[in-house]
């Protein structure tokens, strides 16, 4: 199974919606096999964010995602960076389709309450640059034959 990273960016905390995130994400099955909360920093912004540093935007990423603590999480799945993403939406909240959590949640496209990884590659440098060796757990629940068929898994 794959693993990918979620961010619930400070737009998600601020607005209390964390809950229902949360909610979603285990209602559709992923597992959640690391989770804290954080403060993040410039530092660790230009590295995650490295591609867009030279862009006259990034400053007010800076001041977005340091507003508050955010929540990372690890989530594991069949397809779990695809699966999520599509569960994001666009970007841009305006943009995003009903039933995704941006098209459900959020008006904005820098203030878009989660963030997604794009691939199982990035995922994997993402979830090391987030969590260190032990916070994520290899965890399966006892329900796994409930979430997938037997070939799928």
């Amino acid at each position: 199974m794959e693993q990918t990273l979620v961010i619930l960016k400070p737009s998600a905390i601020a607005r209390g919606l964390v809950g229902e995130i949360l909610t979603r994400i285990e209602r559709k099955g992923f597992i959640i096999t690391g989770m804290k909360m954080m403060q993040l920093d410039e530092q660790i912004l230009r590295e995650h964010y490295a591609h867009l540093v030279d862009r006259p935007f990034f400053p007010g990423i800076v001041k977005s995602m340091t507003a508050t603590p955010v929540i990372v999480m690890a989530l594991k799945g069949v397809e779990a960076v695809e699966v999520f993403r599509k569960m994001t939406g666009v970007t841009n909240g305006r943009k995003a389709e009903p039933g995704t959590l941006r098209g459900d949640f959020c008006m904005s496209g820098q203030a878009n309450i989660v963030h997604a990884s794009d691939s199982v590659e990035n995922a994997q440098i993402e979830l090391r640059r987030f969590f260190k060796p032990g916070e994520i757990l290899d965890y399966t629940p006892e329900n796994l034959e409930f979430l997938y068929a037997d070939d799928e898994r």
